[in-house]
């Protein structure tokens, strides 16, 4: 936790300090209710200020590690979560669902093979960095220092309908409403729509948070098995008999992890079986702007009857602004408004603005030109390179970031991914996708910013034999 810094500035032995001690007290070396050295006395044996020493005992105070008491001086506080009851069922598996990735996600790896982000590099020429800079210029300007409209910035919701439109997907504003990412928006959405025990039909192999989210609402998730070309039409109809959904969440296009996209007739054919079992749809399309405008969205074919349409600027523009959207009937947009006002009250007017001059001025199209010329090179290389290994992916003409490797049967995928780990090689193994791992099928999903990688290949040719 220590920052090791080149310089020692004022800030820098402050935050030292403050690091020192908090990691001390998370590793049980200090215990709550500890005294902690007087200002003096560790002034004099850390060699430092005493200002010093003040200012790392109130960043202690903020962060939540200490406590100060009138007279006596200052105490380490129980950290949240060490003396706190046992969490909920519930909330472990939601935690558990995702705990491998987190794990791994929170260290360093030297190859990141299993990442669902691009490259930093391939965000070079960074428009968010020189937007940036013209907004601390001054050139957006009127920045909203209320908390603005729980909608989100009009014009920006101006410029994503029509975005809709030119994907036939026949909206005006006021069926937009801005949230902070995808995930939020599957959040409000999960909230707004299901209460403990409902169930609901996913994507199996699926997106993997929309799960943790699910379990913590203790919601009853049932897998539909997903093919190269959408799901599995006829098992997903003899589910729908049995199980009688409220609502499938789905990926049709691009989809995460297996990198497929839904043809049109399965597309129809889906809609149809959610008119004749009366359930809704939420399809999530983070990379739409990747996409053609003509694709298969279930929500142009529905136009938002049954169908509730979610994306995001994370997967193409930056995960770190956290602009999504979704776009719904009157009724139901309405609605998850209100819940966003209880819940959050607002989103980011900065960032909105910031994401607007981007689309606005056209840099944001040409950013994008860049995005999918290197993801056409890496996909072309990624298909060779594990053609060689003998890796199949389920399809070759993946949309966005991912390919879906199915791996030989006798191989035990999570003791690949801790081998892997090991020599600093982050994978993605493919039981984590699955609502229910019982059903899990060896498989790795692969970044193909990442799958040519010589370390990577070395290890993979290994581990294969």
């Amino acid at each position: 936790m220590v920052t090791n810094h080149t310089t020692a500035t004022p800030d820098n032995k402050v935050e030292a300090l403050t690091s020192r001690i908090a990691q001390a007290i998370e590793q049980g070396g200090l215990q709550p209710g500890t005294r902690l050295r007087s200002i003096r006395d560790c002034a004099a044996k850390e060699g430092l200020a005493r200002n010093t020493v003040v200012e790392a005992y109130n960043r202690l105070l903020a962060r939540g590690y200490a406590e100060s008491r009138a007279g006596s001086g200052y105490y380490v506080r129980a950290v949240a979560g060490h003396l706190a009851a046992p969490p909920a069922p519930h909330v472990t598996e939601a935690v558990d669902l995702v705990s491998l990735l987190r794990e791994q996600l929170e260290q360093h790896y030297e190859v990141r093979v299993g990442d669902g982000r691009p490259p930093a590099a391939w965000m070079e020429g960074s428009e968010l960095g020189r937007h940036l800079r013209l907004a601390r210029s001054g050139a957006i300007t009127d920045i909203d220092h209320g908390y603005g409209t729980p909608w989100g910035y009009l014009p920006l919701r101006e410029t994503i309908a029509r975005q809709l439109n030119e994907r036939m997907i026949h909206v005006n504003a006021t069926q937009v409403l801005l949230t902070q990412g995808a995930n939020h928006a599957l959040d409000l959405i999960t909230r707004q729509l299901l209460a403990p025990g409902d169930t609901v039909m996913v994507d199996s192999p699926g997106y993997y948070p929309l799960f943790g989210k699910l379990k913590l609402g203790k919601v009853n998730m049932v897998g539909a098995p997903r093919l190269a070309d959408g799901p599995d039409l006829d098992a997903m109809q003899a589910l729908v008999e049995t199980h009688r959904p409220k609502v499938f969440f789905t990926q049709s296009l691009a989809h995460n992890p297996t990198g497929g996209s839904i043809s049109l007739p399965k597309a129809h054919k889906l809609l149809q079986l959610a008119t004749r079992f009366n359930f809704l749809i939420v399809e999530d399309d983070p990379f739409a702007d990747l996409l053609p405008a003509s694709a298969p969205r279930l929500a142009a074919l529905d136009q938002l009857e049954r169908v509730i349409y979610v994306s995001s600027y994370s997967k193409t523009l930056s995960a770190g602004l956290r602009v999504g959207y979704i776009a719904a009937a009157p009724d139901r947009i309405n609605a998850l408004c209100d819940l966003k006002m209880v819940t959050v009250v607002s989103t980011s007017d900065f960032v909105e603005r910031v994401v607007y001059q981007l689309i606005a001025t056209g840099q944001y199209r040409r950013h994008l030109a860049r995005l999918k010329m290197r993801l056409d090179e890496a996909l072309t290389l990624s298909l060779k390179t594990l053609g060689r290994l003998g890796v199949a992916a389920l399809t070759d003409q993946p949309g966005g970031y991912y390919l879906w490797l199915q791996l030989p049967p006798h191989i035990d995928e999570i003791e690949l991914a801790r081998k892997a780990a090991a020599k600093g090689i982050f994978l993605a193994p493919g039981a984590v996708f699955y609502p229910d791992r019982n059903n899990a099928r060896p498989a790795l999903r692969v970044n193909v910013a990442y799958a040519t990688d010589e370390k990577f290949v070395r290890f993979m040719r290994g581990a294969i034999g």
